[in-house]
């Protein structure tokens, strides 16, 4: 693809953000203050007057002043990241950004997991059709069974690197495939399905405007083989927000379908569903101020579970059987509202301050589990994954002027 990016990439890590729907808005303005260039005045442009009218005016403005250069020829970039996993260990996965083609998923090439809402669909699709860029990539996987992929992608980081930078402690390390490799990389990665990781509201918002334009047709993805070892998926935990609970409701509640026992006290609760022994434990839910129970689901209730691939996924029983209950004690109205995070700790907190009902802690789903749920057309429950780490925003934009020449 002949994608653009930032000229100065001394600076780079003052000039990138994460993806723009986990941006809070006191986090926008600490990217803001970075650079007057940051990306996020882009992606997550002020509120006040036209918005979108200003992103575009300020691209183009960019694009005058050199801020963004584009490529004179097609390439290929390769995007390590090097990280810490909650575990502590240090990972790093290795991906590729590509033009992918924005088409709607009935063709099969490109396979969702999860439902998205017309609202961020609404809020992309304006800010692309005022700067006719893609400003953000989306996340896919390639299944790469052969593991081609991954040696091409290999070739390319033995060769130096074009930049160097960090965000939110995640090392980057960009390089810039051409020529005969860069070919054969877009090759050996569109050879089979790709899968959304993450990014559904983006492609779909792709594809809508391609559906308009049709020169463009094609959006910006990270492309990461399924055998990358750093490629790691980790849970979303569940919080009701409300009243305490009494315990005795909770038990009650949930002992038709699950085992329920307490949990010895522990530092780190969600470390339990990980340990040698615990494949029958479906969840652990944590009550106010610190106590926390295991529900281990009984074999009577795993017969009753649909057919379809993703009613069968661990998530979904939970969400069903155990979220969807403590929703109901804990009342109607504001009370009973979801709250999610992938940091458990950061729950628990939440359950010793009591600012909630109770936390359910859950396993995280499988890359493999994913792709199954993908390939039978099915859809997982609301924040059913959280791959880490991010796809950083400002890396590669696509202009779509010059996709039907790249």
């Amino acid at each position: 693809m002949k994608a653009e990016r930032y000229a100065d990439l001394r600076h780079l890590s003052d000039l990138i953000a994460p993806p723009y729907d986990i941006i809070s808005p006191g986090e926008r303005a600490l990217l803001a203050a970075r650079s007057p260039h940051n990306i996020v005045h882009l992606i997550v442009p002020e509120q006040d007057g036209d918005p979108y009218g200003n992103a575009a005016r300020q691209l183009q403005q960019w694009r005058r002043d050199g801020i963004l250069v584009p490529d004179s020829t097609p390439a290929a970039y390769v995007l390590r990241q090097d990280y810490s996993a909650p575990d502590g260990s240090r990972c790093s996965r290795t991906g590729v950004f590509l033009a992918l083609a924005a088409e709607p998923y009935r063709l099969g090439r490109v396979r969702p997991h999860e439902h998205t809402h017309s609202g961020p669909k609404a809020d992309r699709l304006a800010l692309l059709e005022a700067t006719a860029t893609m400003l953000e990539s989306i996340f896919v996987l390639a299944r790469d069974k052969s593991g081609e992929l991954r040696g091409l992608l290999a070739e390319a980081v033995s060769a130096p690197p074009l930049a160097r930078a960090e965000l939110a402690g995640v090392g980057l390390t960009i390089w810039r495939a051409q020529g005969k490799l860069a070919d054969q990389i877009a090759v050996v990665a569109g050879r089979d399905p790709l899968y959304i990781a993450d990014g559904h509201h983006r492609f779909e918002t792709a594809d809508a405007y391609r559906s308009r334009n049709p020169h463009a047709a094609r959006t910006v993805a990270l492309v990461v083989p399924v055998g990358d070892p750093g490629l790691q998926v980790l849970a979303t935990h569940r919080l009701i927000i409300g009243p305490r609970l009494p315990e005795s409701e909770v038990v009650a509640a949930l002992a038709q379908d699950f085992e329920i026992d307490a949990v010895e006290s522990a530092s780190d609760p969600a470390s339990l569903l990980a340990r040698p022994g615990s494949e029958r434990i479906a969840a652990l839910v944590a009550l106010p101020p610190g106590r926390v129970l295991s529900a281990t689901i009984r074999q009577s209730a795993r017969k009753e579970t649909s057919a379809s691939v993703a009613s069968r996924l661990n998530i979904s029983v939970v969400d069903r059987l155990i979220v969807n209950r403590l929703r109901e004690l804990a009342g109607p109205g504001p009370q009973g509202k979801l709250g999610y995070s992938p940091d458990a700790a950061a729950v628990l907190r939440e359950l010793r301050e009591d600012r909630a009902a109770a936390a359910v802690l859950v396993k995280p789903t499988g890359v493999e589990e994913v792709l199954a749920v993908a390939d039978a057309g099915e859809v997982m429950p609301p924040k059913s994954t959280y791959f880490l780490p991010k796809v950083p925003s400002g890396l590669v934009l696509l202009p779509l002027a010059s996709v039907a020449e790249s």
